[in-house]
């Protein structure tokens, strides 16, 4: 009874906030509303300054500064034609079991949404800091557990520009890798990185030094302990024991030219490399194992302009990113507790997303995304052991989305699914997000 309630606790609160009597209640000003103010910014090195660092009066005690936010989430799900399916070559599916590959998986990809009420992404945020460290500790809420889903410490005193974090944090490679689902403009992940970088991102255990030269330029890199899951993916029942760590780096750069007043440009490059990647396929008498090492590079662009009428009214924001990545992979074969070793194999794939967001009126934005995974595609096939090309898949998705107030929205969203060797599929959602408390608009 306690999870149904959780489930309609946001679309009750949707329609309650909807009516004229809340409104005339709970005015709000929303000519004020600044759309980026929900998104992550890694070019403004002053920006990571926490409030307390404006109140230095040389007692720790008295700057020490503790912020509160809750993010709930509630998303009706509906596939009203074709049936769920993974991109070839990138998951389980029937395609792949065809060719012989079956598992090109990526573990833990059990977060689909039903058909029905869904929770959706929830989570609490608790951030304090003083005059040498910020810290932030994300939980994740699910129908099923609660987790730490990051917990990092940030530092306020280097010298020239200079800023360390420390703990389980989303690296910055990318554009939407480092953003929370309250802050992305549809419903869903793009594909492109929660196949090639993971179901939750690039989300490890490690170090981050990055450094700002100037206000418009960011670099940066960043050392993992590389258990994660997608790029970082680590079967167990393999040939090689798991190396000590860390296992995973990175490098990113960003950049945010001058290019006038109510308008942003943002062109970031990365690339981040995994020095053991073992992917475990088990056929019950037997199991190959394919083993070695992978690396990514990736490319992100994003245009924003500030229409500068009330609300999101005239704003408008063109965004894409394309990431490819390589595996040098060995094959051993598995016969009765004894591994054969096989020959090498060179795996190569890719992906990339294009989108549009549009504000109609002061809190009514549209938005269209397109999306292709696979341009190049060549997977290990078993039985007999190949390297094999599998065609591209392909999403589209069309978006409405109603801005309550600054830090709530309601969207709908229309989704075709044309994944390559499968059947068109059409999905149809309905999102709440809701957050609360001193961050509402915390840079996640």
């Amino acid at each position: 009874m306690s999870r149904r309630l959780l489930m309609l606790t946001p679309i009750a609160a949707a329609v309650l906030m909807a009516t004229p009597t809340w409104a005339a209640d709970h005015q709000h000003d929303h000519s004020n509303h600044n759309h980026s103010a929900h998104e992550h910014s890694h070019h403004d090195h002053s920006s990571h300054t926490h409030p307390s660092e404006h109140a230095n009066n040389g007692h720790d005690k008295q700057n020490f500064n503790l912020n509160i936010s809750l993010t709930l989430e509630g998303i009706y799900h509906n596939r009203f034609s074709g049936e769920e399916h993974s991109p070839a070559g990138f998951g389980h599916s029937g395609h792949d079991a065809e060719h012989g590959h079956d598992d090109h998986s990526h573990e833990g990809h059990d977060h689909a949404l039903e058909d029905g009420f869904n929770l959706g992404h929830s989570e609490v945020v608790v951030q304090g800091g003083n005059d040498y460290l910020n810290g932030t500790a994300v939980i994740s809420l699910s129908e099923d557990d609660i987790s730490l889903e990051e917990a990092y410490l940030t530092s306020q005193q280097l010298p020239a520009n200079l800023k360390l974090k420390a703990g389980k944090f989303l690296s910055d490679v990318g554009y939407i890798n480092s953003r929370h689902p309250h802050a992305w403009d549809f419903v869903e992940r793009p594909l492109v990185n929660q196949y090639i970088l993971g179901e939750h991102g690039l989300l490890d255990t490690g170090v981050q030094l990055s450094w700002a030269p100037t206000a418009s330029v960011l670099v940066g890199t960043e050392l993992f302990q590389g258990e994660g899951e997608g790029f970082s993916q680590f079967s167990e029942g393999g040939y090689e024991a798991r190396k000590s760590g860390p296992r995973v780096s990175t490098l990113f750069a960003k950049f945010q030219p001058d290019i006038g007043l109510r308008q942003t440009l943002d062109l970031g490059v990365s690339a981040g490399y995994n020095r053991q990647f073992v992917r475990v396929d088990d056929h019950g008498h037997h199991a190959h194992s394919a083993e070695g090492d992978n690396w990514f590079a990736g490319l992100d662009a994003r245009y924003q302009s500030d229409g500068g009428q009330p609300g999101v009214q005239g704003d408008w924001q063109l965004g894409a990113e394309y990431f490819y990545t390589e595996r040098d992979l060995r094959e051993h074969v598995q016969h009765h507790d004894h591994f054969h070793s096989r020959d090498a194999y060179t795996e190569q794939q890719d992906g990339a997303y294009l989108e549009t967001i549009y504000g109609i009126a002061p809190r009514w934005e549209i938005g269209l995304r397109t999306e292709a995974l696979g341009m190049s595609n060549r997977v290990m096939g078993t039985h007999p052991t190949a390297i094999v090309s599998e065609d591209v898949s392909w999403r589209h998705s069309g978006q409405l989305t109603w801005h309550l107030r600054d830090n709530m929205f309601l969207r709908a969203q229309v989704t075709q699914e044309d994944y390559a060797g499968e059947e068109e599929s059409w999905v149809g959602m309905l999102q709440f997000n809701a957050t609360f408390g001193g961050h509402a608009g915390h840079d996640h």
